[in-house]
């Protein structure tokens, strides 16, 4: 396998192959997608609900990405590892935006940056890419204004709606990003944007005209419970195998069966009399 980069999956596009891409936070994760063939994984600020605890992501500061994302990155040979600016790291101002995504490309060594917004952020994606970095848009359900939204909700079902988010569409791909996600939209509009854009579009909960598909590792797994989207397939159902794991290891230390003899370091050079005397000693 080759390094995915922003020419590799352009030219992806281009020829009409569909483009994987999962979320990651820690090495060990990381290093089993990339031998997997996932073409990009998102070190996402989702992180504060599926790895901290948070009901949403709006807690998670720099330092924290930047730690995650160097984990990630440091297992992947071959994914384009993208990783997302939390909420107010780029809102304030051009200057922070740049700032904050030298950062994380310099500290995280991954391979692009991700932030939320269209229009409202075309300053900010045109200077970041300006200074030679990646940078993947992500417009619809922005977590991170889940609040001005009411909640997790569909984005562009009205006409109005719609316009809005063709419109942000157009205008991150004219700032100069290399992707948009496409998060929480109905697959009609994901569709018309991506025959509308030259850059990809990455569609979560946007139907399969999308260039690309993510989606949270945990929810595609079964490791985060029972409530999911409408949009999740779970692959797997890793977390009952985990949760059953765990279990057979509790009755096991309970009962004296773990660890067995062919689990335990026998021999020594110790004899027997040199222990009982230590034991007198002591």
């Amino acid at each position: 396998m080759k390094k995915n980069t922003v020419v590799t999956l352009a030219a992806m596009k281009a020829r009409g192959e569909k483009i994987s891409q999962l979320t990651c936070y820690d090495y060990s994760t990381a290093r089993l997608m990339d031998a997997a063939g996932i073409n990009m994984i998102l070190v996402g600020d989702s992180l504060g609900m599926t790895m901290q605890g948070y009901q949403d992501t709006l807690p998670v500061t720099m330092e924290e990405m930047i730690m995650y994302g160097r984990s990630v990155a440091r297992a992947c040979e071959n994914a384009f590892v993208v990783l997302d600016m939390p909420f107010m790291s780029y809102q304030i101002s051009v200057d922070q935006a740049l700032e904050n995504a030298g950062r994380m490309m310099k500290e995280a060594y991954v391979n692009g940056v991700k932030l939320e917004g269209g229009k409202e952020v075309y300053a900010q994606i045109q200077a970041i890419t300006s200074a030679g970095i990646p940078v993947v848009s992500h417009i619809g359900m922005t977590p991170q204004s889940c609040n001005a939204f009411g909640g997790f909700k569909v984005q562009g079902k009205g006409e109005d709606s719609a316009r809005r988010v063709l419109e942000d569409a157009l205008a991150v791909q004219e700032a100069g990003a290399f992707a948009v996600t496409l998060e929480c939209v109905p697959q009609k509009l994901a569709a018309l944007i991506t025959k509308k854009l030259d850059i990809i579009t990455i569609g979560i909960g946007a139907g399969s005209c999308c260039d690309a598909q993510v989606l949270v590792y945990q929810d595609m797994l079964g490791a985060s419970g029972d409530s999911v989207p409408k949009f999740v397939r779970r692959f797997a159902n890793i977390g009952q195998i985990m949760k059953d794991a765990f279990s057979s290891y509790d009755r096991e230390v309970k009962a004296g069966t773990f660890p067995a003899v062919e689990e335990s370091y026998v021999k020594s050079d110790c004899s027997d009399e040199f222990l009982a005397q230590l034991d007198r000693e002591y």
